[in-house]
């Protein structure tokens, strides 16, 4: 016999039709309402349907083939749909409203807003309930991420050194504001490559796969440009990062690193109209 995992997807069998939809088997949980909105043409008893398993508005276990933008024990970055004494509903593709109850609220939630949140079943009632207090949920173990490894990322709140982000629905990450070339906003999601993993388990991400290559490769590339344009470029120090970036790939530091490398090394000579080679 097995449970229903309740806020997931559940392969269940169709086992009779009514007028108001079919019932599936739910084991233990006895059959479940696949309402009749939700049944697929065609469909017939025996059949095996991959279906979403929430409460209904009396705490009925129901069915829908609707997809939810998340499932619990996943962060999504959902709109707040009502309000009211006790709480607050996000959309999230379903029928019914996912609560946030106050306890659960960083600040209080507003009708319109977007908030980061986690759903999970709350332990006394066995209700699916999301909460924005994001830095509970996330895992405390060690990840085992190599530098360079592609990850998918959820922004979640915007700090100082740059943005935080929830790393494949579990880590804790950071991509710092002097490595981002492109507008942010919380709730984006995106890959991103995990730049080193620290010892306290966060993880250090960029977005651009370059960004755990070595200054020293950059060095090169930046001279073989110079050798390319006639010995000559008129990009500098004072070159603002975005014009860099949609030039070279990379961002303003590791050009500065580059131009200080190849100075160093006596290959380059530093003008006022630019960067020329000895």
């Amino acid at each position: 016999m097995s449970h229903i995992q309740l806020g997931k997807y559940n392969q269940l069998e169709v086992v009779k039709e009514v007028d108001f939809g079919m019932y599936l088997n739910g084991d233990e949980d006895g059959e479940i309402l696949l309402p009749k909105r939700y049944v697929p043409e065609g469909c017939k008893p025996g059949d095996v349907l991959n279906v979403f398993i929430y409460l209904d508005m009396d705490e009925r276990l129901v069915a829908t083939t609707l997809e939810p933008y998340v499932q619990v024990g996943e962060f999504a970055c959902l709109e707040v749909a009502w309000v009211n004494q006790f709480g607050a509903f996000l959309n999230w593709g379903l029928m019914k409203d996912l609560f946030v109850p106050f306890r659960e609220q960083k600040a209080k939630m507003v009708k319109g807003g977007r908030y980061v949140v986690h759903v999970h079943l709350d332990d006394e009632s066995y209700r699916i309930v999301a909460s924005a207090k994001v830095e509970h949920y996330l895992s405390k173990e060690k990840p085992e991420y190599q530098s360079g490894e592609e990850v998918h990322v959820l922004i979640w709140q915007q700090t100082d050194l740059g943005y935080k982000v929830i790393v494949d629905n579990k880590y804790s990450g950071m991509l710092y504001r002097n490595e981002i070339f492109q507008p942010m906003e919380i709730g984006m999601q995106m890959n991103a490559f995990v730049k080193h993993v620290r010892e306290d388990g966060k993880i250090d991400l960029v977005l651009q796969k370059g960004g755990a290559k070595k200054v020293e490769d950059f060095s090169e590339v930046l001279l073989q440009f110079i050798k390319d344009n006639d010995g000559y470029t008129h990009f500098n120090d004072k070159t603002d990062a975005e014009t860099i970036y949609n030039t070279f790939g990379v961002s303003k530091k590791t050009f500065k690193k580059a131009v200080g490398d190849l100075y160093k090394k006596r290959l380059i000579i530093l003008e006022e109209d630019g960067i020329h080679m000895v």
